[in-house]
């Protein structure tokens, strides 16, 4: 029953990469990037059952990972809406010289 996880994972993917790719506002796009590494933890652990534990054990890294990209990724987005009052990527540009 490797194949239905192996799918779903993958259309998860899809889904979280098209949100990055469509959406303007910045806490839809940081989501996206969560159901992106929520797609590959599927994977991970789809695949470390026929392939070994390693699988899983990178599954913990990525949570990491995660838990620490939400916490800085949050507090940015707190700052660019105190500075601009809006999330809308297309109204700030922080990161440009």
């Amino acid at each position: 029953m490797l194949a239905p996880a192996i799918y779903l994972s993958a259309a998860l993917f899809a889904i979280g990469t098209l949100g990055v790719i469509v959406r303007r506002n910045a806490i839809i796009i940081f989501l996206c990037i969560e159901l992106q590494l929520n797609a590959v933890n599927l994977a991970f652990v789809a695949l470390s059952r026929h392939v070994g534990i390693e699988g899983q054990i990178y599954v913990f890294f990525v949570m990491t990972v995660a838990a620490a990209e939400a916490a800085v990724g949050l507090a940015i987005i707190i700052s660019i809406f105190r500075h601009y009052e809006t999330v809308n990527v297309d109204k700030f540009n922080v990161l440009k010289w």
